[in-house]
């Protein structure tokens, strides 16, 4: 459980990530506007590992890591999917 609960976590804001960015490269915007939600999940996936690790620490804290490197994998999902070339 100490996994498989940060990763249902991040499922959800991982799926509206995946979908935003697809939908942005759908509508064939600009790259940099295609990344802006990879670049904000990576901010937020900085923050949420400073939180667990400096500030609650221990077991708990390691829930905090988890979820911040399955929503670091979920970003860059995203960078890649927003890198490649519109067709």
């Amino acid at each position: 459980m100490m996994i498989g609960g940060p990763l249902l976590i991040a499922l959800l804001p991982g799926v509206l990530l995946l979908l935003v960015t697809w939908l942005f490269r759908k509508m064939k915007w600009n790259k940099v506007i295609r990344m802006i939600p990879s670049m904000l999940t990576v901010i937020a996936a900085a923050v949420l590992f400073y939180i667990g690790y400096v500030e609650v620490r221990g077991f708990e804290g390691a829930g905090y890591l988890f979820l911040s490197m399955f929503l670091l994998l979920f970003a860059v999902v995203s960078y890649i999917v927003a890198k490649k070339p519109v067709r």
